[in-house]
């Protein structure tokens, strides 16, 4: 397994992090447990979770997982640990248990994860989604609070734009912080937006960026067909896919069959290749799903490769995003 710093911290975390939001729902309890074990002896050191998965029991996922930590064997030092905190965790919220974030909030919600993970500290605390009426004082004071009390180490955010890393950070610097250390951004061939402004912003930030989806639900993993319900056949929809982009994947399924490469080691590759990118977050929902990950945290993709997947996932009319990110990609 591979490693490296997040962001401007000092923290190594494995280049595969472990996706866990299947816990609990798809996944049985026994399974998760096995899964979790196998990460580890892959030297996989990085999970991911956050206190609304596990659905519709909200938080059963981090209960898993401190129930996994609990047996021993050194496993709660032996990971890093992340969660998140924004979403409503009861039926019929009230106006401070709705989506966003505050100090009332974050404090509680901090203290239901601990306990629920069964541990007195989270290494990484991310805020699952911008909030754009919380003050940058309300904002920084809560969490350097979490930070001087010592139930938290880190913070990171998720769906943040490029915009948002930039006023947040800025502050953070201004009040002598550490501040973000880490971005999660949906990152994948299929959706190439983040290397508009996220990718940048957090490299040029030294913010850390931990891609989720980067297999597109396992439309990059080479699965041929939709079983409806599945998160595939979801992410088909969202995507707003036809049967005209199967060309585009039977191109796909091509290029990793003359690699001699599986497609899900090769688009995890693709996503860490990025200079920005740290760790990609694999969801894992069985224990075969982590088959290949190492391979694909150690895969080098030649420059030749490379210029075919830009020529296969064309998302910007013949000039790769890559090449060109805000503002020189829709500006003269």
């Amino acid at each position: 397994m591979e490693y490296a710093r997040l962001g401007r911290s000092n923290l190594e975390v494995s280049r595969i992090c472990l996706g866990t939001m299947h816990f609990g729902t798809r996944t049985p309890e026994a399974e998760a447990f096995e899964i979790m074990d196998k990460a580890l002896e892959m030297g996989i050191n990085f999970f991911d979770t956050a206190n609304v998965y596990g659905r519709p029991n909200t938080g059963r996922t981090e209960e898993i997982i401190g129930r996994w930590m609990a047996q021993g064997g050194g496993r709660r030092d032996k990971i890093v640990l992340a969660t998140k905190v924004y979403g409503n965790l009861v039926d019929n919220p009230g106006p401070n248990e709705d989506r966003g974030i505050s100090a009332y909030k974050i404090r509680k919600h901090c203290e239901d994860s601990l306990r629920r993970l069964q541990t007195d500290h989270i290494d990484l605390y991310q805020v699952h989604h911008i909030d754009r009426t919380i003050t940058l004082e309300e904002f920084w004071r809560t969490f350097g609070r979490l930070e001087d009390k010592g139930n938290i180490l880190y913070v990171g955010t998720s769906n943040f734009p490029g915009w948002g890393l930039a006023k947040f950070q800025m502050a953070a610097w201004q009040r002598g912080l550490t501040g973000i250390v880490s971005e999660q951004s949906q990152y994948n061939l299929f959706n190439r937006t983040a290397e508009l402004e996220v990718l940048p912003a957090a490299e040029d930030l030294g913010i850390g960026v931990i891609p989720y989806m980067p297999l597109g639900g396992g439309l990059l993993a080479g699965k041929k067909t939709l079983i409806s319900g599945s998160r595939s056949a979801q992410v088909w929809a969202e995507y707003g896919f036809s049967e005209d982009r199967q060309p585009q994947l039977d191109a796909f399924s091509s290029l990793c069959a003359d690699l001699g490469e599986p497609e899900h080691v090769v688009s995890v590759a693709w996503t860490l290749a990025h200079s920005a990118v740290t760790s990609a977050i694999v969801g894992i929902r069985t224990l075969r799903h982590l088959e290949g990950l190492d391979r694909a945290a150690s895969l080098n993709l030649d420059a030749e490769t490379m210029v075919r997947l830009d020529e296969i996932f064309d998302v910007n009319h013949g000039r790769p995003l890559k090449a060109a990110p805000a503002p020189e990609a829709y500006a003269w």
